[in-house]
């Protein structure tokens, strides 16, 4: 299992929000970057919070400092509409870009992305609400905007689009560290056949176990855990091991 180091940025601090809203600062994203990597962090996602809402992606200039510094994948999240703003951040140093609102919006740009970069490059992001005890909702604008999209029909049709990976947040759970949503995670592992990336709540190193089962499931996100030293990426990773 791949541990993933999620990054919130909002401009140029790290933040940390709660259900996706609210923030509290952190600190330089740049320092807590070269930070997990020299932990021993698997790959990195950073994540414009405030992107989509304005419509431009700031990480450009952050992209560029973190892969000077770090030598793993780095997936960048936030803003991202058309083949120019790819273009951008893949020329900054992203080795993969996250997409969300804008699929939602218009699926074929998934089918134009892959085409382009191919699928290992094309992650689609997915912030999910739970309606009720076996339902959870597709949200967009960073958690803002409903879509009437229930969760295991856009994984299967992103998935049909040959997207190569999918990266799904609790927004209920997000920044609560009150545990992972593993209901949600054995529905989308039995919704999909490409891997994906799992988050939202995470708290302790104890949950590697539980999610150890769910199949596809190959990576882990994690952030306020780590950002607030709940736990380490060592300690994580000596639990999968």
């Amino acid at each position: 299992m791949r541990i993933i180091a999620r990054l919130d940025i909002k401009t140029k601090n790290l933040i940390k929000p709660i259900q996706l809203e609210g923030l509290r600062i952190v600190g330089n994203p740049n320092e807590y970057a070269k930070k997990y990597y020299e932990q021993g962090v698997d790959e990195l996602i950073l994540i414009d919070t405030v992107a989509t809402l304005y419509g431009r992606n700031h990480l450009s200039k952050i992209i560029k400092e973190t892969s000077k510094n770090v030598f793993i994948p780095i997936t960048v999240s936030g803003g991202v509409r058309t083949i120019e703003d790819a273009d951008q951040i893949f020329k900054s140093g992203a080795d993969k870009i996250s997409i969300n609102t804008a699929a939602i919006d218009d699926p074929e740009i998934i089918n134009k992305f892959v085409k382009k970069y191919g699928s290992q490059s094309i992650i689609i992001s997915m912030d999910v609400k739970k309606i009720n005890d076996n339902s959870w909702e597709c949200y967009t604008h960073g958690g803002r905007e409903r879509t009437g999209r229930n969760v295991e029909d856009w994984c299967r049709e992103v998935e049909s689009r040959g997207a190569g990976e999918v990266f799904v947040t609790s927004i209920d759970r997000d920044g609560t560290k009150k545990g992972l949503d593993i209901q949600l995670g054995k529905v989308i592992s039995k919704n999909l056949e490409i891997p994906f990336i799992f988050g939202g709540g995470f708290k302790s190193e104890e949950e590697v176990l539980k999610i150890d089962f769910l199949g596809n499931s190959d990576g882990l996100a994690v952030g306020s855990a780590i950002h607030y030293d709940h736990t380490s990426i060592e300690k994580i990773k000596l639990k999968i091991t």
